[in-house]
């Protein structure tokens, strides 16, 4: 499960839409309990692919993320990218470079620009799962 504020959803969806026409990416942080991952920091990374198709997280960005987590005791939870054109679902390219089970994978569908959905998927043996999303005020 997946716990977010709907400031937090609105971040993600300015970036995303900050970053168009290409994927917008970043990491998402936080604390765990139980089965709960609960967002308390967004990381937006650049796209070096600058791709409408494809995204690769800035490298350097990406230490001076994790460095931030682990410096506020924070627990690195899962990533985050748009779908500028698709749907809010993982790609078979995705599943393939889903890692780790317990990281959740979310994905903001730009697709109907009036209304971005944002989903949340856990990965594991290449099977997807959708995540409970619950997104408080």
């Amino acid at each position: 499960m997946l716990i977010c504020t709907k400031e937090q959803i609105n971040k993600i969806i300015d970036y995303c839409n900050e970053c168009l026409p290409n994927k917008a990416c970043g990491f998402l942080a936080g604390i765990i309990e139980g089965d709960k991952k609960i967002i308390k920091k967004i990381y937006m990374i650049r796209n070096i692919d600058e791709s409408t198709q494809y995204y690769s997280m800035d490298e350097k960005e990406q230490l001076k993320a994790i460095s931030d987590i682990t410096k506020n005791n924070l627990k690195f939870i899962g990533n985050f990218h748009s779908n500028p054109e698709t749907p809010s679902r993982p790609s078979k390219e995705d599943i393939i470079l889903a890692i780790d089970p317990n990281l959740s994978y979310s994905i903001l569908s730009l697709k109907r620009k009036r209304k971005p959905i944002f989903n949340s998927f856990i990965i594991k043996n290449r099977f997807v799962h959708k995540e409970e999303l619950i997104v408080l005020e």
